[in-house]
């Protein structure tokens, strides 16, 4: 067999949160394509099902959509019920959804800073513990959480200190599950994304000036697409990373490198 089809996630069971749109819809579809079935988590049900309802459609998985709240313990664990009611088992689990409010530091209300880390760094934690109780069980399973180029950076000029601040968390508590299940066969990894043109920043006349300014910034000259993302998640999702964990990959364009 060839390393192309061992890459392959045929048969494999996953859940994406946040994957109605943007980023976790397109992983999503890459593992589709590679073979797995899928739960697309989300708050927004209805577009989770149409993207549920789509990825069936042109692959020949199961895709199924959850409604859950990331922040709430009971929602995230009535999510692996069902989860798990459907598919049985859990192999990987791309822990995703976020958010980001641009606020200074000295206006930002409490309610915004505890917002962007219940959901970020929280909500990464709670999904990431339901996968893992799962997979320790099983004796198997790789985790892959969303952080960002922007835990390595502090991004300029629009100010966000609170997701700076989350994501971080996010790489360090990746790493912190990683060394405690290393040696239970459970992966634990992070992707840093770097500026990217989803369908809604590129359709949001407020981010228009920014993603030029972005653009200009980075040394390649452009933003992200998520398409860009899906090589390195579905490597992650699959066996053939079975030496990998504890790792972050950034995919930013160059930006964190100057």
């Amino acid at each position: 067999m060839g390393i192309i089809e061992k890459m392959r996630l045929d048969g494999k069971k996953i859940f994406v949160t946040g994957g109605a749109r943007g980023i976790g819809k397109s992983v999503s579809i890459a593992f589709a394509e590679a073979g797995a079935d899928l739960a697309i988590v989300d708050l927004d049900i209805e577009e989770a099902q149409k993207t549920a309802d789509e990825i069936a459609k042109n692959n020949n998985v199961k895709a199924i959509a959850i409604k859950a709240d990331v922040t709430d313990p009971g929602e995230v664990e009535s999510m692996m019920d069902q989860f798990l009611n459907t598919f049985g088992r859990l192999d990987a689990a791309f822990c995703n959804a976020g958010i980001c409010i641009n606020a200074p530091a000295e206006e930002m209300t409490f309610e915004q800073w505890k917002k962007v880390l219940d959901i970020n760094l929280s909500g990464v934690f709670l999904t990431a513990q339901a996968a893992g109780k799962v997979m320790l069980k099983q004796g198997y399973g790789s985790i892959i959480n969303t952080a960002s180029m922007s835990a390595h950076i502090v991004n300029h000029p629009q100010p966000q200190c609170s997701y700076n601040a989350s994501k971080a968390g996010v790489i360090q508590l990746t790493k912190s599950l990683a060394v405690e299940w290393a040696t239970r066969n459970v992966r634990v990894n992070s992707i840093s994304p770097g500026y990217m043109g989803t369908e809604l920043t590129l359709n949001s006349p407020e981010l228009k000036p920014l993603i030029e300014q972005w653009s200009e910034m980075t040394p390649t000259k452009r933003i992200g697409k998520p398409e860009e993302l899906q090589s390195i998640c579905v490597y992650l999702a699959g066996d053939t990373s079975s030496f990998t964990t504890g790792s972050d990959f950034v995919i930013d364009g160059g930006f964190t490198s100057i």
